[in-house]
């Protein structure tokens, strides 16, 4: 369902007195996402947001090993298909990313930079953000759908650690460096381990999460409130791809 129908849509099943679980985006717009949350708390519905990457076995098992990220690399490459061409490569690829990082880090954003290109469609399809976060936690993000390649890779560095997420294996290798009370070595020891994962199709965990939301009336996963906060940023990212460009003279 294209994203200019969400509110609409969603609106009259939660009037009906309907659960919902809305695609990502969550909104058009800020206007609108903030519609959708006053109309689930007046309507007592459960409303969950499709951030699919949440429920992703992955990382699911790098939250608990989360202490004090400092730096991410974020790549979602994707080869060109002619679906989601309502939206640009931001609403469409890197908002996936986007959540996952926000849900790691717990700071305020500080700045966002970005760039970006239409090339096959009259939509951005390859771009790249940079967010500082109030913490002094950089994040990049590359996202592209004209790609010859597919690629979804997040690496994160923190303290005496370099975490690597494959999204589409599912799976997570941990670098660890140790520790002599302290004191820097020349030869410091690096301890690579490999979490359990239990591998599960995204999709069904993310229906089985929604449908216990439902029964029990428990906040979900993703709450509107996480989506709306997706949707900012990303629509932050667009503003400054659009001001980049406007200062290359890359107008059409």
């Amino acid at each position: 369902m294209p994203t200019v129908h969400h509110l609409a849509i969603a609106r009259e099943l939660m009037q009906a007195g309907v659960d919902v679980l809305i695609e990502k985006p969550l909104a058009p717009s800020l206007i609108e996402a903030d519609e959708l949350i006053t109309f689930a708390k007046q309507t007592k519905r459960m409303a969950q947001v499709g951030h699919l990457e949440r429920f992703n076995p992955a990382v699911r098992a790098t939250l608990p090993l989360i202490t004090r990220p400092m730096f991410f690399e974020v790549h979602r490459l994707s080869i060109f298909t002619p679906r989601s061409l309502d939206v640009d490569v931001v609403l469409d690829l890197m908002i996936h990313d986007i959540d996952a990082v926000l849900s790691f880090v717990n700071s305020p954003i500080k700045e966002i930079r970005a760039a970006g290109l239409p090339i096959l469609s009259n939509k951005v399809d390859i771009a790249n953000a940079r967010i500082e976060f109030d913490s002094g936690c950089i994040a990049n993000f590359t996202a592209s759908r004209v790609s010859t390649e597919r690629v979804r890779k997040l690496r994160l560095f923190q303290p005496r650690q370099y975490i690597s997420i494959d999204y589409s294996r599912q799976d997570v290798l941990v670098f660890t460096v140790g520790s002599n009370e302290g004191v820097p070595s020349a030869n410091p020891e690096i301890k690579i381990s490999k979490p359990e994962i239990a591998p599960e199709e995204p999709l069904h965990a993310e229906i089985q999460a929604f449908l216990h939301s439902v029964r029990t009336r428990e906040t979900p996963v993703v709450p509107l409130e996480d989506g709306r906060r997706a949707l900012a940023v990303a629509l932050e990212v667009l503003e400054q791809i659009e001001g980049h460009a406007a200062r290359l003279n890359l107008g059409g």
